[in-house]
């Protein structure tokens, strides 16, 4: 059974449960994620009135809103889901620098838009104080939108949201952070729904090989894998494997060797 009771149970900083206290009624940008999923369930054992909202977007695999769905029906939480086309937004196709800025702030516009006809004016994210948003060009959006991140504002750190999330029972506890597909193309080059959708594909096979924490980065026409390190030997001696599962998608493979996932 789910224990709603958090605080008590998880010793979660008492400043979070006052935010609680003085903010009664909000709304999470819910990524399926650790971060945002602790933030709801704290929220929901806070008894407060709470909604998650996750935007289904070309740049989420389909894997994320499948555990969004199942985090919050855990939970009890409700959860609604919008479909935004951030491929409409032509300084999101381009994929510049600060593309995640744009990305964000459109992301967080449809959440802010669809919260308050139903209600909620205050929304908050999962941004925790491990986070370093001063490199973070969607924070900046976040800001100015006037999104909330408590986990941050409270100084709770992700070994400590992953901690309590496992004790909460949470599939998620231990799931990797996940960057978006669009930052496996490089900026500047153009993103087109066959790029996003080669990439989602690519990764999936690999994944069903058993590797996890990857990412298939494109170059040119060509993949550049990268695992983590515990998995990297097993990659290699599974090259030609690997080669062979994506060769119908891209012209050459390579294995990272200096960066391993």
């Amino acid at each position: 059974m789910l224990e709603k009771d958090v605080f008590r149970v998880y010793n979660i900083d008492m400043d979070l449960k006052t935010f609680f206290e003085e903010n009664q009624k909000l709304a999470v940008a819910f990524s399926g994620g650790v971060d945002s999923a602790l933030l709801l369930y704290a929220a929901a054992g806070a008894g407060i009135d709470v909604r998650a909202y996750y935007v289904r977007s070309q740049f989420q695999p389909d894997f994320e809103l499948s555990d969004a769905r199942e985090t919050a029906a855990y939970i009890g939480a409700d959860l609604t889901v919008i479909v935004a086309d951030v491929l409409s937004d032509e300084i999101i196709r381009a994929n510049p620098a600060d593309r995640c800025y744009y990305c964000k702030q459109r992301i967080m516009r449809c959440i802010t838009e669809q919260a308050a006809a139903d209600g909620y004016d205050l929304i908050v994210d999962g941004t925790n104080a491990s986070d370093d948003t001063g490199d973070r060009p969607g924070y900046r959006a976040l800001t100015e939108l006037g999104i909330r991140s408590p986990l941050k504002e409270c100084g709770i750190t992700k070994a400590e949201i992953r901690q309590m999330a496992r004790e909460a029972g949470l599939a998620v506890w231990d799931k990797p952070a996940y960057a978006c597909l669009a930052t496996r193309i490089p900026h500047g080059e153009e993103i087109t729904q066959e790029k996003l959708s080669k990439t989602e594909n690519a990764e999936r096979i690999l994944r069903d090989m058993g590797f996890a924490d990857l990412r298939v980065r494109m170059r040119g026409d060509g993949a550049l894998i990268q695992v983590r390190a515990d998995q990297y030997e097993r990659a290699y001696a599974n090259l030609s494997e690997i080669t062979d599962a994506l060769a119908p998608m891209y012209s050459e493979v390579i294995l990272d060797d200096k960066i391993k996932r």
